[in-house]
């Protein structure tokens, strides 16, 4: 199966340090995206989340260099997932820009082709709350979430699904 890149950028009115911590910081995280995880943000750490309420994201983090860079593998928990917990790799490069600012580049590869597109979706929507929440500001409840959003449990049965519906992310804007 061919596999595939997804890259999102995005400028945040933030400074890497603050950004990166959205990426560490369970409860800054879950402000962002997901309903509930567990994140150990160190190599070999455990990336586990449900991001929308139905369906478990995870993997490890690989690599995790303050406050530049961050990289955790990623995939969906469940046997009929086109993929697998750990099966692809997520990398966010933070570089300061401007007066206090960050250029945000996320590259999601190792993506199968018929999973590019779900996961370009899901990545810019949830880069787009990532950058009002790093900014100071409230991205509002997560209408993805399937009413679960900000709250901690009320998902279905990990094992039994496939991708949640715009789990992913899109190409550079």
């Amino acid at each position: 199966m061919s596999q595939d890149v997804v890259t999102v950028e995005r400028r945040i009115k933030a400074r890497p340090a603050t950004v990166f911590s959205f990426f560490t910081d369970r409860d800054r995280w879950l402000s962002w995206q997901g309903v509930t995880a567990e994140i150990d943000p160190r190599p070999g750490g455990v990336f586990r989340m449900n991001v929308r309420g139905d369906g478990w994201a995870s993997g490890r983090f690989v690599v995790v260099e303050p406050p530049r860079r961050i990289v955790f593998t990623w995939g969906w928990e469940g046997d009929d997932s086109p993929v697998p917990p750990g099966s692809s790799t997520v990398e966010v490069l933070l570089e300061p820009e401007g007066d206090g600012g960050t250029r945000l580049t996320l590259i999601h590869s190792g993506l199968p082709f018929p999973a590019v597109g779900m996961h370009r979706d899901g990545w810019h929507h949830y880069l787009d709350r990532l950058t009002v929440r790093a900014s100071g500001g409230d991205p509002g409840p997560d209408h993805t979430a399937g009413g679960h959003a900000q709250s901690e449990g009320g998902g279905s049965d990990p094992g039994t699904h496939a991708p949640p519906r715009g789990a992913g992310a899109r190409e550079t804007r």
